[in-house]
């Protein structure tokens, strides 16, 4: 696993080992973020469940300014704080707002400027649970960021429908199979 694109492309990321973290794949984040095209450039970023923190690395990488990564697990956040002082050195910049939040990412509290992308991925079997807490809490988050975009990986026999909340593009099909949806503020 590593960065994709980027300033930073090709530095390795380092996962705890075991089951603790999955992961997202290279190539579903390269897809990612060719649909994002160049929303991750002078952005900011909320990398929830953020395990090895390959999302908001790749979009730090490709041109973020900043922003927050939350994972519960300590060991992955321990090699999260190793990946991220990788990609910084890469970068030629410091960890200046930057921010390893370790904590449960339903709970956490936002502050701050609200971020334009958010990235979720977390583990499957929780989905079902989480995901109206998560989008209701970013409802009021991004209240002033209308044109702010939710990514959220998930298995493709899955299907999120959030009140308030459109599904503008779904990466990746099928049965067994890791997706992401791209979801945006509806009305």
């Amino acid at each position: 696993m590593r960065v994709t694109g980027g300033g930073a492309r090709g530095i390795p990321l380092l996962a705890p080992k075991g089951d603790a973290v999955r992961p997202a794949t290279d190539r579903l984040r390269q897809s990612v973020f060719s649909s994002l095209a160049g929303r991750a450039a002078d952005s900011r970023f909320l990398d929830l469940f953020a395990g090895t923190g390959a999302y908001g690395l790749e979009a730090l990488s490709r041109g973020a300014t900043g922003g927050t990564f939350v994972e519960r697990n300590a060991d992955a956040v321990a090699c999260l704080r190793r990946n991220l002082a990788a990609v910084c050195k890469s970068l030629g910049r410091d960890e200046g707002g930057l921010a390893v939040v370790q904590g449960d990412a339903v709970h956490i509290p936002f502050g701050g400027s609200p971020p334009d992308l958010v990235f979720i991925d977390p583990p499957y079997e929780v989905i079902a649970t989480v995901a109206p807490a998560l989008f209701s809490r970013l409802a009021e988050v991004l209240r002033d960021k209308p044109d702010a975009l939710v990514i959220f990986e998930m298995p493709g026999e899955m299907e999120l429908a959030p009140a308030g909340w459109s599904c503008l593009k779904r990466l990746g099909r099928g049965a067994r199979q890791h997706t992401v949806a791209i979801f945006g503020k509806s009305g």
